[in-house]
């Protein structure tokens, strides 16, 4: 079979085989660090296919990796978190279209980076109510909205996860969990709002397939790391991104 005729005209056959391939890398490092292949995933595709279809796909893409992240980690989900960041996440979902569109995309994205590296950094004193339903709740709402109109919002999850969480296993399949919501509802909003997915979807699910061989790898790896060691690098993970995120918002 001719390849070529599983893509949509928009992207070629190498371009294809690139994003089939890095799919493995990128999967593989959300799962070490809970975060990161879904921003470097979206930078890639970029690079490739048609601002229209961009964020569409990518969530897509983004669900099959997370679900399969969330399957193979699903010891250590916390079935208390799943209804309210769910419910959270459909108001944020309707809200993201009315209100959060019609807010500047650099004003986002300060924003967002600015909040990541507070979290990230700022030592919070222990909060009791952080695992409550209406935390997960409102973290739901908001980064449901906020992933609709910047696409990856996966260090903010992580980084919310990583104060709500003891231990890396906890933090990385939440946020896994967290994210597959997410992106489900996004997929669905998208949709709603009339955007055709067929055409993309065989090399969607190519990509997906390949980034579940990059989930098993990376959890490996998750493993045999210690848990100081996860922590350091979680940390400068979620800082890079959060000053490349801050870069292309001011310039």
């Amino acid at each position: 079979m001719d390849t070529v005729h599983l893509l949509p005209e928009a992207i070629s056959g190498s371009a294809a085989a690139i994003l089939i391939a890095t799919s493995i890398f990128t999967s593989a490092t959300s799962a070490v660090f809970g975060l990161g292949g879904g921003v470097m995933m979206l930078v890639l595709m970029s690079l490739f296919m048609p601002v229209a279809a961009l964020i569409p796909v990518h969530g897509v893409v983004q669900l099959g990796s997370n679900l399969g992240r969330a399957y193979h980690l699903r010891r250590f989900a916390v079935p208390s978190m799943i209804l309210p960041f769910a419910a959270g996440g459909v108001i944020g979902a309707l809200a993201g279209g009315a209100v959060v569109t019609e807010l500047p995309e650099a004003l986002l994205k300060t924003i967002l980076a600015v909040f990541i590296l507070v979290i990230t950094w700022v030592k919070l004193p222990p909060l009791p109510l952080v695992k409550s339903p209406p935390v997960f709740a409102i973290g739901g709402a908001v980064t449901t909205a906020l992933t609709i109109f910047l696409g990856a919002t996966g260090p903010l999850i992580t980084a919310l996860m990583a104060k709500t969480f003891e231990t890396r296993h906890q933090v990385v399949a939440n946020a896994a969990v967290a994210m597959t919501i997410q992106h489900l509802l996004k997929v669905v909003a998208f949709g709603i709002l009339g955007f055709g997915l067929a055409p993309w979807l065989p090399l969607a699910c190519a990509m997906i397939v390949s980034g579940y061989a990059g989930t098993m790898i990376g959890a490996r790896l998750l493993d045999t790391m210690d848990e100081a060691r996860f922590r350091f690098w979680f940390r400068i993970g979620v800082t890079v991104l959060a000053v490349e995120l801050l870069r292309r918002a001011l310039f």
